[in-house]
């Protein structure tokens, strides 16, 4: 295992009822809030009014309608708000998208330049505004990181940040709040919770422990998203797909190991040139990613994800055994109900050169488990149609 500094600075209060401490947690940091919000889902299941409630001691200012993918739009949107209103602190509720959002206008509440130009260089973020969230949907894992992910749509760009001061102070994880969140949505955040283990687990490094975590975090969305689809209000598979939503990307299952990721680069292109949902383009990605670099170097590892994850038996070649492994990735993600094509969610291979050359600029997939050069992207992509 590499050396390795691991500090994981937030506050989470987990389970039914928690919420009820939001003003002592959010008055820590201040009077003066920006509540941020998506599209109005919090509203059709009351949660709105319950914060509003709640906050009613508060000097309260909203900023609502952030996009799935946020936009760099509603960046300076929340930027002008935290300056003219002198806010103090933000409160993100809802999803990834959100949270992401929210965290690029803490930075940007700072920054003199163009808040684009933060987001491309997170080394110039030199101060933040303290956030907190109440969490809606197990996805990104952004309530207890300090990464998020922006796009700008005019350039067809979206690209990912990160900075350890936009690390959320406390976060609110009631699963109850998750009950409402559609199958084709449960799906496709259980499919961007495994991506994210799957970035750190393949990589060149040896490290039991934190591979072994990533194992059990995978076996546990194998269990609990069939769960969640069939009963939604299924207290025990949500509370299971939320805390694993958040331990996948808050760094503990990548101590002591290095690699840059691979499919979450190739899919912020997709994302950037279409409208597809994050974790469906991960879904239909990954096991063509995996087969696409699958060799005698790594054919081992592909083994152990294989026996350890899905339960294949350790008989045979090893070709037959990894190869047994990445079908049940897909057949998982199919029977999900995620289309697992990028022809069934309308895309062709138009812009395939474009976005395979900006996923290798921006996402250093040079330094990836296998390196991967524009060429290999785009033969990625086509294995998708």
């Amino acid at each position: 295992m590499n050396n390795f500094r691991f500090c994981v600075g937030t506050e989470i209060l987990f389970g039914k009822g928690q919420i009820e401490n939001l003003a002592k947690v959010v008055g820590r940091y201040g009077k003066r809030v920006l509540v941020t919000y998506g599209g109005g889902s919090i509203k059709k299941i009351g949660l709105y009014d319950k914060v509003m409630e709640l906050l009613a001691g508060f000097e309260v200012y909203e900023l609502g309608g952030i996009q799935p993918n946020p936009r760099i739009e509603s960046v300076y949107e929340g930027v002008k708000i935290c300056r003219e209103k002198n806010i103090e602190v933000i409160l993100a509720v809802g999803g990834g998208s959100t949270i992401d959002c929210t965290k690029a206008i803490a930075s940007g509440t700072f920054y003199e330049g163009d808040a684009w130009d933060m987001v491309l260089n997170p080394k110039s973020i030199k101060k933040s505004l303290p956030i907190c969230t109440i969490l809606t949907l197990s996805a990104t894992g952004s309530e207890m990181d300090s990464g998020a992910v922006i796009s700008n749509m005019k350039e067809n760009i979206k690209v990912g940040f990160i900075n350890e001061l936009n690390l959320p102070k406390a976060s609110i994880l009631d699963p109850e709040y998750t009950f409402s969140v559609s199958a084709y949505q449960t799906a496709a955040g259980t499919a961007d919770i495994m991506s994210h283990i799957i970035e750190v687990y393949f990589t060149s490094q040896e490290a039991y422990v934190p591979d072994s975590f990533n194992e059990g975090m995978l076996r546990a969305c194998i269990k609990y998203c069939p769960i969640a689809l069939k009963e939604p209000d299924n207290y025990e598979a949500r509370a299971q797909l939320m805390w694993a939503s958040s331990l996948a990307i808050n760094g503990i299952g990548s101590v002591g190991k290095a690699a840059a990721w691979s499919c979450h680069p190739m899919e912020h292109e997709l994302s950037a040139f279409y409208d597809i949902t994050h974790g469906v383009g991960l879904a239909i990605l990954t096991p063509r990613w995996m087969r696409y670099i699958l060799n005698d170097d790594n054919v081992d590892k592909f083994v152990s994800y294989a026996v350890n994850v899905w339960g294949i038996k350790n008989e045979g070649e090893k070709y037959d055994i990894a190869n047994k492994g990445i079908d049940a990735t897909e057949n998982f993600f199919r029977s999900c109900g995620i289309p697992m094509t990028l022809t069934e969610v309308g895309i062709d291979r138009e812009h395939f050169r474009k976005m395979a050359e900006d996923a290798v600029k921006y996402g250093r997939l040079e330094y990836a488990y296998r390196p991967l050069t524009a060429d290999d992207v785009c033969n990625i992509y086509e294995m998708c149609l």
